[in-house]
C-alpha cells in the first residue's frame, strides 16, 4: 500500500465500579444513544491522560519532544517567577503587565480575564528569554517599561513571534502538535489537531448504583455512636467503544514544521514514534476519577488499527443498537459492521487488530500483539509498507 494518509484506532475498554469521568454535579457523564442512556468519558478527559502519562509509553519519552503548558498563569509562573528575588520586584512589577497582555490579550493583567493558553516550551522559551534581557537591562522601572512596551506593541510582538514559529518546529510543544491549540489573541498561532478523539461510550445501556460510605473516627471511644461521616458517590459499569483518528500529513507538517502537501518530503520518523507511543496510551491508561477508591486500572480488551487514504469513519453504529454487555456480543457487533462498511464502501484499508478473546474474528484483518501492532504502524508511516 501507499503511505497511509489516515489512521484509525477502535478500542473496547471495561472497567468496573468506576467513576471515570465526572459532570458539574460529580456523577459519571452520559450520552443518550440508540433510545438509551449510556456512560462516557469525553475526549478532553481521554486526551488529558494520554498526554499527561509518565509511563513507559509517555509522549515525552519520544526523543526530541518537547513539553507544552496549558495555563492562565505562563507569564508568572514560567516567565517572571525565575527572577523573583534577583531582580528589584518594582522593575519585574512594571513589565510583567505587559507580558501578560501581548500573551492573552488586552484584558491579559487581569487573571480571571485570561484564557487558559496552551503554549510550548520552545515558545516559553523565547519569551524568557527576551523578559530577561528587559528586567535584567536596568534597574530603572520607567525604562524597563518603556522597553517591554516597544517589544510588546501589539503588531511588533505578533510579528516576533510568527517569525520565531517559522523558524522552531515543534515550537508549539508535542501535545500542541498532536491536540492543537486555539489562541483568541493571535489565530496566526491557531493549530489544527490532526489526531481526532471521540467520546467513549458503553456499547450496552449503563449499568450504575449510589455507594453509600461511612467515615468513622478512629480516635471515638465506647460512647460514640456512629459514623462522623455518611454519604454517597456513584459508580459505574461498562465495556466502552472509543474511536481515534491520526490525519499522518496533518501530523507530519505540525512536527516538523513543512507544508503539509510536502509531507511525503519530511521527516517522518519521530511523526511514526508518536503514533506507536499513543497506541500504547490508548490501551493502557486509565481515564479514571477516584482511583484511590476505585482502582479502575485497565487495558483494552480489543484493538482495532486500520491504516487507508480514505475519509476516516467510526464504527459507533455498530452499538446504535445497545449491545449486551459482554465482550463477545461488542466484538461480534463491531465486526459485523465493518463487513457492512466493507460490502458497501469497498474502502480497502489495512487492517491488524488485538483482542483477548481467542475466537475473536474482524473482516480483512490478521491478530497481532501489541508490539506486532505498533511495528506494523511504524513501519507504514516510514516507508508505506503495510
Amino acid at each position: 500500500m501507499t503511505l497511509p494518509k489516515f489512521i484509525q484506532i477502535h478500542f473496547l475498554t471495561s472497567y468496573a465500579a468506576a467513576l471515570l469521568n465526572r459532570d458539574d454535579s460529580g456523577l459519571a457523564k452520559r450520552l443518550p444513544y440508540g433510545g438509551v442512556m449510556r456512560t462516557r468519558v469525553s475526549s478532553q478527559c481521554q486526551k488529558r491522560h494520554w498526554r499527561m502519562s509518565d509511563s513507559l509509553h509517555s509522549l515525552l519519552n519520544i526523543e526530541g519532544a518537547e513539553e507544552s503548558y496549558r495555563s492562565r498563569d505562563l507569564v508568572t509562573k514560567l516567565i517572571r517567577a525565575p527572577f523573583d528575588g534577583e531582580v528589584d520586584a518594582a522593575v519585574l512589577d512594571a513589565v510583567e503587565p505587559l507580558f501578560q497582555a501581548a500573551v492573552y490579550g488586552k484584558d491579559g493583567a487581569a487573571k480571571n480575564k485570561r484564557q487558559p493558553l496552551l503554549l510550548g516550551a520552545p515558545e516559553i522559551r523565547f519569551l524568557k528569554e527576551r523578559f530577561e534581557a528587559i528586567v535584567t537591562e536596568t534597574s530603572d522601572p520607567a525604562e524597563a517599561k518603556a522597553a517591554a512596551e516597544a517589544f510588546c506593541a501589539d503588531k511588533d510582538f505578533k510579528a516576533t513571534m510568527k517569525k520565531m514559529r517559522e523558524g522552531a518546529a515543534l515550537h508549539m510543544g508535542l501535545p500542541a502538535a498532536l491536540f492543537g491549540r486555539m489562541v483568541t489573541s493571535d489565530t496566526t498561532a491557531n493549530i489544527d489537531a490532526p489526531i481526532h478523539v471521540a467520546h467513549a461510550f458503553t456499547t450496552h445501556a449503563e449499568e450504575t448504583e449510589s455507594d453509600y460510605f461511612a467515615v468513622v473516627d478512629d480516635l471515638s471511644g465506647p460512647a460514640d455512636a456512629g459514623a462522623d461521616h455518611i454519604g454517597e458517590t456513584e459508580i459505574n459499569s461498562g465495556l466502552y467503544y472509543g474511536n481515534v483518528v491520526v490525519d499522518v500529513p496533518g501530523l507530519v507538517s505540525n512536527m516538523t514544521g513543512t507544508g503539509r502537501a510536502a509531507w511525503l518530503e519530511a521527516d517522518r520518523t519521530m511523526a511514526a514514534e508518536v503514533v506507536a507511543h499513543l497506541i500504547n496510551l490508548i490501551a493502557e491508561t486509565t481515564p479514571g476519577a477516584k482511583k484511590g477508591s476505585t482502582a479502575p486500572h485497565a487495558y483494552a480488551h480489543t484493538l482495532l488499527v486500520e491504516m487507508g487514504d480514505r475519509q476516516p469513519r467510526t464504527l459507533a453504529a455498530a452499538f446504535r443498537s445497545p449491545s449486551r454487555p459482554s465482550f463477545e456480543a461488542s466484538e461480534e457487533a463491531l465486526a459485523a459492521h465493518l463487513g457492512e462498511h466493507d460490502r458497501a464502501y469497498e474502502t480497502g484499508e489495512a487492517r491488524r487488530f488485538l483482542s483477548l478473546r481467542n475466537a475473536a474474528q474482524f473482516p480483512g484483518t490478521e491478530r497481532a500483539t501489541m508490539r506486532e501492532l505498533t511495528d506494523w504502524v511504524r513501519t507504514a508511516i516510514l516507508d508505506g509498507a503495510a
